[in-house]
C-alpha cells in the first residue's frame, strides 16, 4: 500500500470496523426478535470485524497527516466499499438476496436513494428490514457531512457558497468541523426522535414508526411494506411525512443559522424559500389538473399530490399511490421535478435549488446586459454577489450531470429497456430520486427485473450522482495525486 493512501485506508478502515459493531448488535436484535437471522448478522460481523480491524493494525502507528487529499479518497471510496459489508446480512441465508442485487441494495441504502430489488418487503425478518433502515439513516449523515466538509472545497456546482472558512484548507478547518458535525448530529437525531413520536401518535406501530422516521429524515424512502406509504392510508400520516420529509430537504447549517444573530434575509438561504416555492406550485398545479379530472376530491387530491410531489423533490421516494395513472402531465412533471432535487446542504439528492436559482440569476444578468451594455449588474445570491468562478462552476457541474443522465438513458436503452423506463431510470438514479416511472421502476414497481449489468449501471449512477459526478472523476486526475 502507497504512503499517500495510509491515512484514508485507516479512516475506512475504522467505518467498516464500526459497520461490523453495528452488524453485531444487530444480532442481538434478531435474536430477541427470533426471526432467524443471528447467524447471518453475526457471520457478516466476523467478516467485516476482522476486515476493518485488520485495515486499522496494518496501518496505526505510521506517521502521517490526514490531508484535504485524504478526505476525497475516503469519501469516494466509502461509498464504493462500505455496500459490500453492509449487504453481507442479505446475501446470507435465509434472506439469500443475489450478491449483485444485494449490492444495488445497500448502495441504493447509503446513498439514500430509496429505489429496491428486494419485494415481499411485508414478509421479511423484521432486523433485515431495521438493517436497511439503520443504514439509510447513516448514510444520510454522511451526505450531510460531504456536502459540509468535501464539496465546497472541490467547488463542485457552486458548492464554495457554503466553505467553513474564509482560508485555505489549514489545521484551523479541523476543530470548526468538528463542533459542526456535533451540533448538526443533535439536530438530525432530534428531528429523527420528533418524526418517530409523530408516527407513533398517528397509528403506526412502534417498529413502523421506528422505520419510516429513519427514512423520512434521511430522506431516503425505503419502507417496510411493499405498498409504501399507501400500506398505512391515512391522511394525517402523509402530511406528518410532508413535513419531515420537507424538514430532511433543508440545509442542516441552515438550522443552526435560524437560531443565531441577524435579519430574516441573512438567517434563511434563499434556496429554502426557493424549495418551499417549487413544492408549492406544482403540488397546486397538479391539484388543479386531478380537480379538473374525474374521480378526486379537493380533500384527497391535495393530499396526494403534496405527498408525492415533496416526495420526489426532496428525493425521498415514498409513494402513497401510483401517480403515472394521473395521465400524461403528472408523468412529465414528476419526471422533471426529479432533476430539481432539494437544497444543498441537505440529504436530498438532484440538482438542488440552488444551482437553479444561480442559472436563472444569471440568465437574468445576459438579459440586462443586452438591455443595458454600460451598466454593471453582478449576480446575487442571497444579496451578496457571486464570483464568475462560482457561475461557471454551476454551468459546468449542470452540463456534465445532463449529459451524464444522457449517458446513462443511452446505455440502459442499449440493454432493451424502453424510452420510458431507460429515462426515468437513468434520472431517478443519478438524482438519487429512487421509483422512475412506468410498470417496471414506478412507483408500484421495483428495479428487481433488471440484469445483473443494468443494476450495476443503475448502483454506479446512483454513487455518480451521490458524489455530484467531479468528486468521482477528480480521482481519475493524475495531478490531484501530485
Amino acid at each position: 500500500m502507497l504512503p499517500r493512501f495510509w491515512p484514508a485506508a485507516l479512516s475506512l478502515g475504522w467505518i467498516i470496523l464500526a459497520f461490523g459493531v453495528g452488524e453485531a448488535l444487530m444480532s442481538l436484535v434478531a435474536l430477541s426478535a427470533d426471526d432467524g437471522e443471528v447467524r447471518a448478522f453475526a457471520i457478516a460481523a466476523a467478516i467485516t470485524i476482522f476486515i476493518g480491524g485488520g485495515m486499522v493494525l496494518a496501518t496505526r502507528g505510521r506517521k502521517f497527516e490526514f490531508t484535504f487529499r485524504d478526505a476525497v479518497i475516503l469519501t469516494v471510496s466509502a461509498w464504493f466499499v462500505l455496500p459490500v459489508f453492509a449487504a453481507l446480512p442479505i446475501v446470507l441465508p435465509p434472506v439469500d438476496l443475489a450478491p449483485v442485487e444485494a449490492y444495488v441494495e445497500m448502495v441504493s441504502a447509503l446513498t439514500t436513494t430509496g429505489a429496491s430489488v428486494m419485494t415481499g418487503l411485508d414478509g421479511r425478518p423484521p432486523s433485515i428490514l431495521l438493517w436497511r433502515s439503520l443504514t439509510q439513516w447513516v448514510g444520510g449523515f454522511g451526505i450531510i457531512g460531504l456536502a459540509i466538509i468535501v464539496l465546497p472545497f472541490l467547488k463542485i456546482g457552486g458548492m464554495q457558497l457554503f466553505r467553513l472558512e474564509s482560508s485555505d484548507r489549514s489545521e484551523k478547518t479541523l476543530p470548526r468541523v468538528r463542533t459542526l458535525a456535533q451540533a448538526v448530529a443533535r439536530i438530525y437525531l432530534l428531528i429523527t426522535v420528533l418524526c418517530f413520536i409523530t408516527y407513533l401518535l398517528l397509528g403506526m406501530t412502534p417498529f413502523d414508526a421506528l422505520n419510516h422516521a429513519l427514512t423520512t429524515v434521511c430522506t431516503g424512502g425505503f419502507s417496510t411494506h411493499d405498498a409504501s406509504f399507501e400500506h398505512f392510508d391515512s391522511a394525517a400520516l402523509e402530511w406528518a411525512a410532508v413535513v419531515f420529509m420537507i424538514a430532511g430537504g433543508i440545509p442542516f447549517l441552515a438550522y443552526l443559522r435560524a437560531f443565531g444573530r441577524g435579519t430574516f434575509r441573512e438567517r434563511v438561504e434563499p434556496q429554502i424559500i426557493g424549495l418551499l416555492i417549487v413544492i408549492g406550485v406544482a403540488t397546486l398545479a397538479l391539484a388543479a389538473y386531478l380537480l379538473a379530472g374525474d374521480g378526486h376530491d379537493f380533500g384527497t387530491a391535495i393530499t396526494e399530490t403534496a405527498f408525492n410531489v415533496v416526495s420526489v423533490v426532496t428525493t425521498t421516494g415514498y409513494s402513497s399511490t401510483d401517480y403515472t395513472a394521473w395521465g400524461t402531465f403528472a408523468a412529465v412533471l414528476f419526471f422533471f421535478l426529479a432533476f430539481v432535487g432539494g437544497t444543498s446542504g441537505s440529504t436530498s439528492g438532484g440538482m438542488k435549488i440552488l444551482r437553479f436559482q444561480i442559472l436563472g440569476a444569471t440568465i437574468l444578468q445576459q438579459i440586462r446586459r443586452l438591455l443595458f451594455p454600460h451598466i454593471v449588474h453582478p449576480v446575487r445570491y442571497g444579496g451578496r454577489p457571486i464570483a464568475d468562478e462560482q457561475i461557471i462552476s454551476v454551468g459546468v457541474f449542470m452540463s456534465l450531470y445532463i449529459a451524464t443522465f444522457a449517458l446513462v438513458a443511452l446505455i440502459f436503452a442499449a440493454t432493451g429497456l424502453d424510452i420510458v423506463t431507460a429515462t426515468s431510470a437513468a434520472a431517478a438514479g443519478l438524482g438519487n430520486v429512487g421509483p422512475g416511472l412506468g410498470p417496471i421502476v414506478g412507483p408500484i414497481g421495483s428495479y428487481a427485473s433488471f440484469t445483473d449489468f443494468q443494476q450495476l449501471v443503475f448502483a454506479f449512477a446512483m454513487i455518480l450522482g451521490r458524489l455530484e459526478i467531479l468528486s468521482v472523476l477528480v480521482l481519475l486526475a493524475p495531478s490531484f495525486y501530485r
